[in-house]
């Protein structure tokens, strides 16, 4: 279970499925400070995701599930949030933790 309560306004969250398809290539081209774009599934999903992009659009993976059960309805709800670039490991690092992102409520 995440340690991140509900509701925080600013946390910082690992990226999920970071090493399908291109991904990886994505993530080897970011850097600490890079903009990042989060974007929740459809609502009509059963358990959507947020995703997060590279600035262009390229997929880099997505948030853990027990953030997006908040998240995503926050999102829905009107609330805006800003990414960064907190923290890249190399490929040694468990893909699960490679890519550390900072997310901030834009309010």
């Amino acid at each position: 279970m995440s340690s991140i309560l509900p509701g925080a306004r600013e946390f910082l969250t690992p990226v999920y499925g970071t090493v399908f398809g291109q991904r990886t290539k994505v993530v080897h081209r970011l850097k600490e400070g890079d903009p990042l774009i989060l974007v929740p599934d459809p609502p009509e999903i059963d358990q959507p995701n947020v995703w997060v992009h590279a600035r262009g659009g390229d997929v880099i993976g997505h948030l853990s599930p027990d953030v997006n059960s908040w998240l995503v309805p926050s999102m829905f709800g009107g609330e805006r949030y800003t990414a960064e670039v907190s923290r890249i490991g190399g490929d040694d690092v468990a893909s699960w933790k490679r890519l550390v992102i900072t997310v901030r409520s834009a309010r």
